[in-house]
């Protein structure tokens, strides 16, 4: 595949962004049966299964030395944001979780900033602080999101963000040597024993009460089919042939599809929500933006 081609890599973006765009709404159908808890574990552990016929095939390549970095794209990367996700969808809705997912471009490059050595540019950091202004106007809009209050709820997607951007850069400094695949498949293979562990501990009465479980089952399913198996194959690969900050930049355009989703779901979207995630969007272009004319000038 032609990994290495600006059109291909541009593809692959707008894929990822209407499956994870898509993601919130299928977060939101699944939670209507079963618990955060329940829905998180479930995701990490079906996409594991899926995985699990590649994971077997790809034991070969792991090596000592990459445990560590897969340990973290797998537990930091994926199952913690699960729940995380999941917690804070019971008390946001999907469009505004979709926008303050955009921060992920930002946090990705303050951590390059601060343990990986990427380079300083002050363009980066007026990206940083209009980007961080825009996911503060988001979380002091409150519960339900009026304004005037604070919705401490917010901040788990803040802290999503913040573990994405840590896998990405880990991933592209420790793990350059392993393929998407074999990236995914492998740190999928430690997390998925421990969903089901974790899953087994639940109670499952209140879900046997509600006629329509299997309806969002089947949506925490699909979320977990082609929202993490599939787009982590996808996203694992991208960021091999691609800088950690450009690839984190899929979430431009996640809100969109967030936003759509919601709105077909009766979500209210009002002015604040769009100006705020303007302010995110803007911040994540101007850091992208720099990083191009860099490239261009070397």
């Amino acid at each position: 595949m032609p990994w290495k081609k600006r059109w291909f890599q541009l593809t692959i973006l707008l894929i990822l962004a209407f499956i994870w765009g898509s993601s919130f709404i299928l977060m939101k159908i699944g939670l209507k049966s079963f618990s955060s808890e329940q829905a998180g574990a479930l995701r990490i552990l079906i996409a594991s299964l899926v995985l699990l016929p590649i994971s077997l095939k790809q034991i070969s390549n792991l090596k000592k030395k990459d445990l560590p970095s897969l340990l973290i794209a797998g537990f930091i990367g994926s199952f913690f944001p699960a729940f995380l996700f999941m917690k804070a969808e019971t008390r946001i809705d999907s469009a505004v979780a979709g926008m303050l997912n955009s921060l992920t471009p930002v946090f990705t490059l303050l951590v390059g900033l601060l343990f990986h050595r990427t380079g300083f540019r002050w363009l980066q950091v007026l990206g940083l602080s209009i980007g961080l202004t825009g996911a503060t106007g988001l979380i002091l809009a409150g519960d339900g999101f009026h304004l005037g209050g604070f919705n401490s709820y917010a901040l788990y997607i803040v802290l999503a963000t913040c573990f994405y951007a840590i896998s990405i850069n880990q991933i592209k400094a420790k793990l350059p040597h392993l393929t998407g695949v074999q990236v995914t498949s492998l740190s999928f293979m430690f997390i998925g024993p421990v969903a089901l562990i974790y899953l087994l501990t639940t109670n499952f009465t209140h879900v046997a009460t509600d006629p329509q479980w299997p309806i969002h089952l089947l949506a925490l399913a699909t979320l977990a089919i082609l929202g993490t198996a599939m787009a982590m194959l996808l996203m694992n690969s991208l960021i091999r042939y691609s800088s950690a900050v450009a690839a984190s930049s899929v979430t431009y355009i996640i809100p969109i599809f967030a936003i759509l989703w919601g709105v077909l779901d009766g979500e209210k979207i009002t002015f604040h929500h769009l100006g705020c995630m303007c302010l995110i969007l803007t911040g994540v272009y101007l850091i992208n933006w720099k990083r191009k004319v860099q490239a261009k000038s070397t």
